[in-house]
């Protein structure tokens, strides 16, 4: 690895890798048939600290920096995409955001129940007719006295069913366009919120996505999370964060994909030897394992700019961009190693592929990621 890893960071991708693979991974193939929620998993990562990483202690987080967070994630994501894609909108958005925006009372009442991972939290910005391009979402937030009453419906939320909080943007001034998004922190109980049916899904099966409608739903004005008008640049800022982390899925899956292709292949044999002989088969698992490492390299290279506190947005973009299109890559050619075996759900690369489709689409599909890039190459050639 190119990339210099210090003691804890490796102690803590040994830790979690050990833990991913021994208690996740078994049930992993049994969660996307009954698609049944991980609580159980994310309630051993909680323990394990995995919850809160990059929350300060002093609000009952790790500490833990992101490089160490991506590297945990990772290895989650090895053993099931469902689990790792809740613990990083947890983690990566929702706490991030708290933590960066909140007040202190939001800190005390909502960041430290979120790190200790006693409430999941979701994060609703995509709408039906506004995915893309927010700035369109039509959901409003109308001040009425000391509470904001909120309509409108919310699409694709991950962990919406799951979630005890969910951060929401809505419009506060219409004519302001995404200067006049705000952002909002819903609870569950709070009347007025409607969960929606849970999406058939191809894959992350395990993992609920689901509208969420909002009907006069008030909202308390302390629960507002920044100042009004801040919910574009708090979505922006929470969306280069997850963007490192479906990096880091997009990693673990793709390693996952080429371990169980090198096994596979030392096992199968054809023309009287493994087929893991033939010069075919071998330059796939070079290309695989070639595209991985370098997704790798992306995905830690964007972490340690954000650690070090460096605009990472173009860097968060590209490693996200690179590993959701290599996972792809490196998923089908599981597949065609396995041949027939890996189009049925006996071998788990089949779920891998299926797992891998999204991760070039949400939190910003490939396209937006382009034109993220595009814009920063040619902003920084016209400062210059």
């Amino acid at each position: 690895m190119l990339f210099k890893l210090t003691d804890e960071q490796m102690m803590i991708q040994s830790m979690v890798r050990e833990f991913a693979r021994e208690v996740i991974a078994p049930t992993a193939m049994e969660r996307d048939i009954t698609r049944e929620f991980p609580a159980e998993n994310l309630k051993r990562l909680a323990e394990l600290g995995l919850m809160g990483m990059m929350v300060p202690a002093e609000y009952d987080g790790s500490g833990a920096d992101t490089v160490a967070y991506v590297l945990a994630l990772s290895e989650v994501a090895y053993a099931c995409a469902s689990t790792a894609v809740v613990m990083s909108v947890h983690n990566s958005i929702v706490c991030e955001s708290i933590l960066k925006y909140g007040s202190e009372m939001q800190k005390e009442r909502f960041l430290k129940p979120l790190a200790r991972g006693e409430c999941i939290g979701a994060f609703a910005l995509t709408e039906p007719h506004a995915g893309s391009d927010p700035s369109r979402q039509k959901t409003s937030a109308r001040r009425v006295g000391n509470d904001y009453v909120l309509n409108g419906t919310k699409r694709f939320i991950t962990t919406g069913k799951n979630a005890g909080l969910v951060i929401v943007t809505a419009k506060t001034d219409e004519s302001a366009r995404h200067m006049g998004i705000s952002a909002f922190i819903v609870t569950k109980d709070i009347p007025g919120l409607i969960v929606g049916n849970l999406e058939n899904k191809m894959g992350l099966c395990a993992s609920d996505t689901t509208d969420l409608t909002f009907e006069n739903c008030r909202v308390p004005v302390e629960n507002r999370l920044g100042k009004e008008g801040d919910g574009f640049t708090i979505a922006m800022t929470a969306l280069d964060g997850g963007r490192i982390g479906i990096a880091a899925q997009s990693v673990g899956v793709a390693q996952a994909a080429l371990d169980n292709s090198v096994k596979y292949a030392k096992e199968r044999e054809q023309f009287g030897q493994p087929i893991s002989k033939f010069q075919g088969i071998r330059w796939m698992v070079a290309d695989m394992a070639t595209e991985i490492e370098a997704s790798r390299q992306l995905m830690l290279s964007a972490a340690a700019m954000k650690d070090r506190s460096e605009n990472y947005t173009a860097q968060a973009s590209m490693a996200k961009l690179f590993a959701s299109e290599m996972v792809n890559r490196v998923t089908a050619k599981a597949v065609q190693i396995h041949g027939g075996y890996g189009f049925i759900k006996e071998y788990p690369v089949e779920r891998y592929y299926r797992d891998a489709r999204v991760f070039t689409i949400y939190e910003g599909t490939s396209e937006i990621q382009r034109v993220v890039i595009s814009n920063h190459i040619f902003q920084d050639k016209r400062s210059r």
